[in-house]
């Protein structure tokens, strides 16, 4: 058996820290693919919240979860045409501090059709990491998956990965998961709060 792709280490780690009846965010909706992995960790008493600013995002979102068969054992899920800097203004006030999981996939919608000039922002996704590890518990979790081979990749995975570098020990835990032989491979930074 070979290495975990980004994106199956992500949901691997998240799912040795998220327990039923928690609140998760998915800061990038894309396809829904985090968002219905979020939905099925939480389970029923648990909540999920959904980030993306395109309605293209959220309706090939709801398409994915209307197709699960088991939609009695998902969490409630709730999307929001938003920028994922909006975060903190955007969940309840009782979730702030509460929260198990915050899911990144940054970059741009994959998905047959979208435009692909449309993507996350640096500015944007380091004010919504900052907002993300305010909104954590102790022991919480923020996976962030990083796309350095497009245009403005890179310029946010480095901006992403000095944010993270810059943390206090006393604050988070940081790591990274990430290919060395080849620059523009994905990569995958995790945050766990203190």
């Amino acid at each position: 058996m070979g290495f975990l792709s980004v994106l199956s280490c992500a949901h691997q780690w998240i799912s040795a820290r998220l327990q039923p009846g928690d609140l998760a965010i998915d800061a990038t909706v894309g396809t829904g693919a985090d968002t219905l992995f979020l939905a099925q960790r939480v389970g029923p008493r648990g909540q999920v919240i959904g980030f993306d600013i395109q309605n293209q995002a959220l309706a090939l979102a709801q398409a994915r979860i209307r197709k699960q068969e088991d939609a009695a054992k998902l969490g409630s899920i709730s999307l929001l045409q938003l920028g994922h800097e909006r975060m903190a203004e955007a969940v309840p006030e009782d979730w702030h501090g509460s929260v198990g999981a915050v899911m990144f996939n940054l970059g741009y919608l994959p998905s047959e059709g979208a435009d692909s000039s449309i993507i996350t922002q640096t500015d944007n996704t380091i004010a919504a990491l900052e907002a993300a590890l305010q909104l954590l518990r102790p022991r919480g979790i923020i996976t962030t998956v990083l796309y350095p081979g497009h245009d403005g990749g890179a310029q946010e995975a480095d901006a992403v990965w000095q944010w993270a570098s810059a943390l206090p020990v006393e604050q988070a835990q940081t790591v990274v998961y990430r290919q060395l032989q080849r620059e523009t491979s994905p990569f995958l930074i995790g945050i766990e709060k203190k």
